[in-house]
């Protein structure tokens, strides 16, 4: 008789019950294990089971256009409740939650990734200053998204004379992992993979809850053939392994990349390869050279998703790389960090650790600056990406990574829908206004705090394709514009509160106007 984990996939969704609290390990669709939950949302709509899951989702599982990773869950009845930090890109799953079909806690990335720890350790909850002042605080929303959702499970406590957010723990009763190989005692090892995530951190917590954890691999191995040091899972942990089939589909590295070898960090490409400047410039480019002359040898930086991705590309192009470290929430470490369709992994990283373990170093203080983007930003320095006009869009890592780094560049277009523009001889052509007004009198949700952050005396930097603002201790200061601009016509009638204007307000610097590399 074989004691082999190895499962067919039919057999391996058959140990997922109905009402079962189910965690996933994924950054967009990178490292999803998506042959597995295909085949959970096939049975689902065959006969309508299982159902009344829970579903926890550390980081945004799914690329709005596709339907893969958590989209599969978007169907009625499927899910009951959702824990999770970016339902955004999960539309099929968001429209669930805004229609008051699923209770929804939209909780900050770090939080969630700590709060597995918590689960895998028997723990009580997660004692934590992230999210103090935003909506996360109880005085406030408490995380909760919808008007069906009404449990608390983030409290306010004392410790010392100082606040802090308690979260509550939860039970994982099922875990559904992804690496490359595995054998037929289970273990796990995750050469082709873009990041390692949290797939230890949720088995672990799983088996704390007696619960069941499936792995998706693309090959097997014969029984000891594995490196002790390359498993990244142990058998132990492992209940069901299932071998994709058709991986392109199934099994991408990326929503943007089939396999990669110099985002898995297997091999190294010359850096060259892919630094060559842009020849035509748009209103991202802009906003993206700008950002870059935020930066400053030595410093560690975060990117995040969102025009600031395009910050990797433009540091490479200009010669930076050696002289910075970029880093991703999701646990890379070095490299140039990708935008767009591979946003979350980086080509040639220097090193990749475990999403939480990420979240430790950044929680910790570590970080010199952060590139983020904005929905709103009022006349306080407040900014809300996490919920507007109707939209529950979440947040990811934003809370996390805004409120620990030292110093914060928010990178945006100065208005939205329908918003266009072009470059020509040095200057700004705004073709086309938006309809809608990123700068409003008063945000919709905090997401992140302008009073707290002047408080501690954070530098933070607010970069649009026409102009440039700084936090003050007063407020909102206007320092720059873009050449071709008219100050009253295209920026302060534009916005729904009126900044300070510095005595010092001077053009945004020739050479981001001009196509080709910017510095010596």
């Amino acid at each position: 008789m074989s004691n082999s984990k190895k499962l067919n996939v039919s057999d391996a969704v058959e140990l997922i019950r109905d009402g079962e609290a189910i965690a996933i390990s994924s950054a967009g669709i990178v490292g999803y294990p998506d042959y597995i939950v295909k085949h959970l949302e096939d049975k689902f709509l065959a006969c309508g089971r299982p159902h009344s899951l829970t579903l926890y989702a550390g980081c945004g599982h799914g690329v709005p256009y596709l339907h893969q990773g958590d989209q599969r869950f978007g169907h009625s009845g499927f899910v009951k409740k959702i824990i999770c930090s970016h339902p955004d890109v999960v539309p099929e799953l968001r429209t669930l939650i805004e229609n008051n079909e699923i209770e929804a806690y939209v909780l900050p990335q770090g939080v969630l990734q700590h709060l597995y720890r918590c689960a895998a350790c028997r723990e009580p909850g997660l004692l934590s200053k992230i999210g103090i002042g935003t909506y996360i605080d109880p005085r406030q929303d408490g995380g909760k998204i919808n008007s069906i959702t009404t449990k608390d499970i983030v409290r306010v406590m004392e410790l010392d004379g100082e606040e802090y957010l308690f979260y509550d723990s939860f039970p994982v009763t099922a875990a559904i992992i992804r690496g490359t190989t595995a054998d037929d005692r289970g273990n796990v090892t995750i050469e082709r993979e873009a990041l390692r995530l949290e797939s230890l951190e949720i088995a672990l917590a799983a088996k704390a809850s007696g619960g069941r954890v499936l792995v998706q691999v693309e090959r097997m191995a014969a029984n000891n053939t594995l490196k002790a040091k390359d498993i990244a899972i142990p058998g132990e942990l492992i209940d069901a392994v299932v071998v994709t089939e058709e991986p392109e589909l199934y099994h991408r590295q990326t929503a943007g990349t089939i396999y990669n070898p110099y985002i898995s960090g297997e091999v190294r490409c010359r850096i060259e390869d892919t630094a060559a400047p842009k020849s035509q410039l748009q209103a991202d480019d802009i906003i993206c050279r700008r950002a870059f002359f935020e930066l400053f040898a030595g410093a560690v930086v975060n990117v995040g998703v969102g025009i600031g991705s395009g910050i990797g590309p433009v540091a490479a192009a200009e010669g930076m790389l050696d002289r910075i470290t970029f880093t991703l929430e999701l646990g890379v470490f070095g490299g140039v960090p990708q935008p767009a369709k591979d946003f979350g992994v980086a080509v040639n990283p220097g090193s990749i650790v475990t999403h939480p373990t990420m979240f430790d170093y950044y929680h910790g203080g570590n970080l010199d600056m952060t590139f983020l983007g904005t929905a709103q930003v009022d006349k306080h320095g407040n900014v809300n990406v996490s919920k507007f006009g109707g939209r529950a869009a979440g947040q990811g890592g934003f809370i996390d990574i805004s409120q620990c780094s030292k110093k914060v560049v928010f990178c945006t277009y100065f208005k939205a829908k329908g918003f266009r523009a072009s470059v020509s001889e040095g200057m700004l052509n705004i073709e086309h206004e938006g309809e809608v007004s990123k700068f409003v009198d008063a945000v919709d949700q905090i997401t992140f705090n302008g009073k707290l952050s002047r408080e501690k005396h954070q530098e933070v930097v607010i970069v649009t394709e026409r102009c440039v603002f700084k936090l003050a201790p007063d407020g909102v200061v206007l320092t720059e514009i873009a050449p071709g601009v008219d100050l009253q016509k295209d920026i302060l009638d534009q916005m729904g509160f009126r900044p300070i204007i510095s005595e010092q307000l001077k053009l945004m610097d020739a050479r981001i106007f001009i196509p080709g590399k910017m510095t010596c």
